[in-house]
């Protein structure tokens, strides 16, 4: 038996993603100050979350984002530069300092080159201009969609200026760019409640184009911190809000999780065949997805085990109950049944706690939800779909009627995300992907999937159907009998028939119980409909002779892939395993 060793590839272990927006020209007085702030913010990141290891995404601009590069990579996070253009044309924007410190981060840095914008050409973002300012927005655009948290050096100034600091915040909390491409394209206007994006904003002095120094906008001061969601603002120093701990504590019980069965997870990984990566490997989206796939796979079959185990003592519990108040008093041990009743409900109480304690259910329901997230984002990328793209993609409305909480499965796919763009579209990517994801009946993929557990899902709920019709016919058939006979009958005789019936439908209603708490009749519906889908959408790719229109095809398929998938977890969440109910 393999022993887990805790000691996972890095690339199946969710970061910690902090995005930096600064302006570059600080005050040079507020220099080291700053620095030290910043010092303190990885610090205490360090201090809160030591699960999760901290990613920087920066674009190395001259001034405050360099800065904050420089204490990231002394603090121990790897940086990750999304750059708007080529590093030759980026660097002859900064004065000869810049250009060398920006020189020596590239050489510590995962440089990304963003691709160019739909309209932009390389001869217009080679001269400053409109074209030119939209790349350096997407790059705004590109960091504040994949971080968890935006670190902000910012006077506090509303701004018109494209891609500036003040529009990359306020895109990080309303979503929303004038001029650029929105982050939530399907839903520009958002009324949702769900505060998901988080600001820690230092706030800086600036000097101007003739070196006066112009302070923050009051009644913010020098070097005050705060942090700033859609919904809250408080003191740097008060802690990060509670909501936002809970999310990145399911992140580090997430990779708690992850480190517990790597072995498992790897060797589960190297040997599966349906698996999206081959193994666990260098890639965090093909990491990340071995690891919530076996993990949610591992955690419904101790729900499963808890369940049944819960079950079978209930319906116990009532055998017993029935042999103690129906049966004949001289009947050998009847007395005892009572006692046995105890002990049932008891070791049903201690394994509900203990499924509870465990959090089982909670985990079975957010990883399955998370690898299947991870499942669409992982072909979205290898068919190339996102790749022009600067903003996350499968995140952006996936379980948005979902609790704050389970912010933190998109936080995982935003992470996952961050180099997702940058696939290119091919045919014999295409081919793979539909084979893969899709497949046909009997041959793997998706829809066949689906059509076997539609069909398995079926011949469960028929039996117990007929479970339930035959109890019910058979307790029909004993009524009768003790109708016609009941004169001619001992009571003992009619006691035990008695109790016989009550057995028959103790058993009934455990399964059926069983059988809505499993939700069967809702899963072969959601079965069937994921079967169509797929069988719909393979018809179409079939039909559809450009890589293009195949592209937009799977989009849709990932589309209806996460729109379902959020709903099976919203029904499954609210059916835990409750002892008390049954």
């Amino acid at each position: 038996m393999l022993t887990p060793t805790g000691n996972p590839s890095a690339h199946t272990i969710v970061p910690l993603v902090i995005g930096v927006t600064s302006h570059r020209n600080l005050a040079a007085h507020e220099v080291e100050p700053l620095r030290q702030h910043v010092r303190d913010f990885f610090a205490q990141l360090k201090r809160d979350f030591p699960e999760l290891p901290l990613m920087v995404l920066s674009a190395l601009a001259e001034g405050g984002d360099q800065l904050v590069a420089q204490e990231a990579l002394a603090a121990g996070a790897t940086l990750t530069a999304p750059l708007p253009l080529s590093p030759q044309a980026y660097a002859s924007d900064f004065t000869d300092a810049g250009r060398a410190t920006f020189a020596a981060l590239c050489q510590r840095a995962d440089v990304l080159q963003l691709p160019l914008l739909p309209g932009n050409s390389l001869a217009g973002i080679a001269v400053h201009g409109e074209e030119r300012d939209r790349q350096y927005a997407q790059s705004g655009v590109f960091i504040a969609s994949h971080c968890h948290i935006l670190l902000a050096l910012w006077d506090g100034r509303a701004s018109r200026l494209l891609g500036g600091t003040a529009q990359v915040v306020r895109f990080h909390l309303d979503g929303l760019m004038p001029g650029l491409i929105e982050r939530r394209q399907a839903n520009p206007v958002t009324l949702d409640d769900r505060d998901e994006s988080l600001l820690y904003h230092i706030a800086c002095s600036r000097t101007d184009e003739h070196g006066l120094v112009q302070p923050p906008l009051p009644p913010l001061q020098p070097l005050q911190s705060r942090w700033v969601s859609q919904e809250h603002t408080c003191p740097g120093d008060a802690g990060m809000p509670d909501e936002f701990l809970r999310m990145f504590a399911r992140m580090r019980q997430f990779n708690t999780d992850a480190q517990n069965y790597a072995d498992y997870i790897q060797a589960d990984a190297a040997g599966s065949v349906d698996n999206p990566a081959d193994a666990v490997n260098d890639d965090l989206l093909d990491g990340l997805f071995a690891s919530a796939d076996w993990l949610a796979i591992h955690f419904q079959k101790r729900v499963l085990l808890a369940m049944r185990g819960i079950y079978i003592l209930a319906a116990l519990m009532g055998i017993a109950f029935v042999c103690y108040s129906d049966l004949p008093t001289d009947w050998p041990y009847q007395d005892n049944a009572i006692y046995v009743f105890i002990v049932l409900f008891a070791a049903g109480v201690l394994l509900a706690r203990q499924a509870r304690h465990r959090d089982w259910h909670r985990k079975y329901v957010d990883y399955r939800a998370l690898a299947e997230g991870l499942r669409v984002q992982h072909y979205w990328h290898e068919a190339g779909i996102g790749t022009n793209r600067s903003t996350a993609f499968a995140h952006d409305n996936f379980m948005q009627k979902q609790d704050i909480e389970l912010g933190w499965i998109r936080h995982v796919m935003r992470a996952a995300s961050v180099h997702s763009f940058d696939a290119a579209v091919s045919e014999d990517g295409l081919s793979r992907v539909i084979a893969e994801w899709i497949g046909e009946p009997g041959a793997g993929g998706q829809l066949d999937y689906y059509l076997r557990k539609t069909e398995q899902r079926i011949r469960t709920h028929r039996t117990t159907q007929r479970l339930g019709r035959s109890c019910l016919w058979v307790g029909i058939a004993l009524s009768v009998f003790l109708a016609l006979f009941h004169r001619r009958l001992s009571p003992d005789t009619t006691t035990i028939l008695i109790a016989l019936m009550g057995t028959l439908a103790i058993i009934a209603a455990a399964r059926e119980s069983y059988a809505y708490r499993k939700a069967d009749k809702e899963l072969i519906k959601q079965y069937r409909y994921m079967r169509s889908i797929f069988a719909t959408a393979r018809r179409k790719l079939d039909a559809a002779h450009t890589a293009e229109g195949q592209c937009d095809i799977l989009r849709a398929l990932g589309d209806a892939s996460l729109a379902e998938h959020s709903e099976w977890a919203l029904m499954h969440r609210e059916r835990p395993l409750e002892h008390g109910k049954l």
